[in-house]
Order: C-alpha cells, then sequence, then structure tokens
C-alpha cells in the first residue's frame, strides 16, 4: 500500500512543473570545494542566485566575471541545500589579488537530487544489515557506478550487480554524514529482495534538514536589535527603550493597575424621588478591566441560561396549589365547602319535606 502510495506521489512530482521555491529548478550544483573555510557542502549546495539576483543564464563565463568584479569586496550567493530544501545566503569575502570561489560547479537541475532512497527497515541478516545499512535515518544519494533515474534506477542497477558487490553513496540524517557502502546483492539470504530492506521514494521522503541545524523555540523573540521598518523608513529604537517602560497601557493609572471593577467605580448610587439616575455615556476606550469584566458577565449569563437558573430581577415562581386546585383570576380564592357524606344528605332531604 506505501509502495503505491509513493509511486503516485513520484508521478505527481514528475507531472507537477517546478514551483517558484525552486528557484527555476535550475542552478550551478557544487562538485568541489576547495576552500576549507567556505561554508559549502558539494552535491548538496546549489548556487541559485548572486548579488540579489537569480541566475537565470547557464554560460559559466558570466558568473566568474561577476564574482571577479567583486575583487576586493563582497559576493552574496544565494545557496540552495538539498537538505530540507532551505535558501540560505553567504557573503563571500573576494581577495582583490585571486579573484576566485575555489569551487568546481555544474550547471544542473535541483530536482537531480531528488532521485534518493530513504532506508525505512532493515530485517537481521539480509544483505542491507551486513553492509551496516541503518533505518530511517540512512539515505541512498547515488552510486560511483552511474547516474540512477527514477524510481527504478535504483532496482535496476541491483539487479545488474546481482552476486557482485555494488558501491553506494549514503547519507544519514542523526550524523550528517555521507559514507560509501559495499552491499552484495543476493536472492538467498532467505528474505524478500535482493538488498534485503524496505525503501521509500517520492515527496515523503526527501533529505530533511540536519538535526545539529538550531530550531528557535517557542516564544522566542525574533526581532532583537530593532523594530520592524520600511526600507524608506529611519530607524527607531525600541519600543520603551528610553523609559524603560513595557507593556503598559497608555492611559493606565500605575495605582490602579489590575484593579476590580467593583473596588474601583466605588459604591453604587441611591436610588431618590426622582427615580434611578441614567449612567453617563462615556467616549473614550474601554478600559482593560472593563473589558474582563464584561466577559466574565458575558460567560455566567450564558451559564444561567443553560442551567436555567432564577435571577435576581425575574419575578418569582408562584408557590405550589394547596388541595382544592389552583386559584382562580378575579379575587381571593373561596373557601371550599366540605363534602357531605350520604347519611348528611338524606336527614338534610327528610327535614325539608312539610
Amino acid at each position: 500500500m506505501f509502495n503505491a502510495l509513493n509511486r503516485f506521489i513520484s508521478r505527481l512530482d514528475a507531472d507537477t512543473p517546478q514551483q517558484n521555491n525552486n528557484h527555476g529548478a535550475f542552478g550551478f550544483q557544487v562538485l568541489r570545494n576547495k576552500t576549507a573555510e567556505l561554508h559549502i557542502e558539494p552535491w548538496f549546495d546549489f548556487i541559485v542566485g548572486i548579488n540579489g539576483r537569480m541566475i537565470d543564464d547557464s554560460d559559466p563565463s558570466l558568473f566568474s566575471q561577476e564574482v571577479r568584479n567583486c575583487a576586493g569586496s563582497t559576493v552574496t550567493l544565494g545557496i540552495w541545500s538539498a537538505k530540507g530544501q532551505r535558501t540560505r545566503t553567504l557573503h563571500i569575502p573576494i581577495p582583490a589579488d585571486q579573484p576566485t570561489l575555489g569551487l568546481a560547479l555544474q550547471w544542473t537541475s535541483l530536482s537531480a537530487v531528488s532521485n534518493i532512497w530513504h532506508i525505512l527497515d532493515v530485517p537481521t541478516n539480509s544483505p542491507a544489515d551486513l553492509a551496516g545499512l541503518l533505518p530511517y535515518s540512512d539515505y541512498i544519494l547515488g552510486t560511483p557506478e552511474g547516474v540512477l533515474h527514477g524510481e527504478s534506477g535504483l532496482g535496476e542497477l541491483v539487479e545488474d550487480h546481482i552476486g557482485r558487490p555494488l558501491r553506494l553513496y549514503v547519507y544519514n540524517n542523526e550524523y550528517d554524514v555521507t559514507r560509501e557502502v559495499t552491499i552484495h546483492p543476493s536472492r538467498d539470504w532467505g528474505g524478500e529482495g535482493a538488498l534485503g530492506c524496505v525503501l521509500g521514494y517520492g515527496a515523503l521522503h526527501r533529505l530533511p534538514a540536519p538535526l545539529s541545524e538550531p530550531v528557535a523555540g517557542p516564544g522566542e523573540t525574533l526581532f532583537e536589535t530593532e523594530n520592524a521598518r520600511f526600507s524608506n523608513e529611519e530607524i527607531r529604537p525600541l519600543s520603551g527603550a528610553g523609559d524603560g517602560q513595557f507593556l503598559v497601557p497608555a492611559a493606565s493609572d500605575p495605582g490602579e493597575f489590575l484593579v476590580p471593577a467593583q473596588l474601583a467605580a466605588g459604591p453604587p448610587p441611591m436610588s431618590g424621588a426622582g427615580g434611578i439616575r441614567k449612567k453617563e455615556k462615556k467616549h473614550h476606550g474601554h478600559s482593560p478591566n472593563k473589558v474582563l469584566d464584561d466577559y466574565f458577565m458575558e460567560g455566567e449569563k450564558k451559564s444561567r441560561e443553560l442551567d436555567h437558573a432564577p435571577s435576581a430581577k425575574s419575578t418569582p415562581p408562584p408557590p405550589p396549589p394547596k388541595a382544592g386546585g389552583p386559584p382562580k383570576a378575579g379575587g381571593p380564592p373561596r373557601a371550599v365547602t366540605p363534602a357531605l357524606s350520604a347519611k348528611d344528605t338524606q336527614e338534610a332531604n327528610d327535614s325539608s319535606v312539610d
């Protein structure tokens, strides 16, 4: 099921054109780095921009001329990395006597680094286990035997090396290292497959960012030096940096900070002969205490409505009816005459006869 899903996603990746975040899907791939101080990784890194402009021409002489024009100053390179599919910016000083970067480059598609295979499971005593492949953290990048094209490229290469050693380039995400592994494909090891491991391919199995990269913790401040501003604005100081006040309401009194509304407003006015006075409307904004009080009052009101609880202003319910039925409208209830028994009724009838 998962293999079918991976094939479906890989087919979608092949049919869907590259988006703008892939920088036109082409760039100068770094093959060798002769400068140890330059933090650029071969094979993983692509140069996709220079001095704030995207590179859309494959002519290497134009790129070299742009670097020579920065002799004695700094050149800015946009680097796209296959690890995490992220773009970073590097500012590299160019010496005036030797205006070069010390890199070996080739113009290629960024999708060339998408042909990787993720090691998901390694059974015991399989060819992959004997070769030292690690599940979940190892990724097969390629082979010195040739170029692998598409999902079936690795399978075709393994079929050609049944019974003989095969060299593979394997990247480990946990240790952020690439090593060369020699594996002996075989179908007689007692399990399924010639490699004896479960592989993942496609968009769900791209190279992740290294674990050594720092991750911003939740709640960390992004701007610690100056306020966000437009390019045509002057530099503004930090909010409250001059007076040392942070997060203080503009119209609040320090002596009335977080005072309950019942205490701050004072006792309610007494009702006089002229009736209850109406509250005067205030045109200024709501204070934080008022907003909190309204919020809690609204919640209490909803709770009372759900519980059908009586309020102080509502009319109290009538008392339960007494024996004799409910009172009739139009006056006080009449006295109920006790019912006569059959003997009393007969005596009354006899006394009424003349």
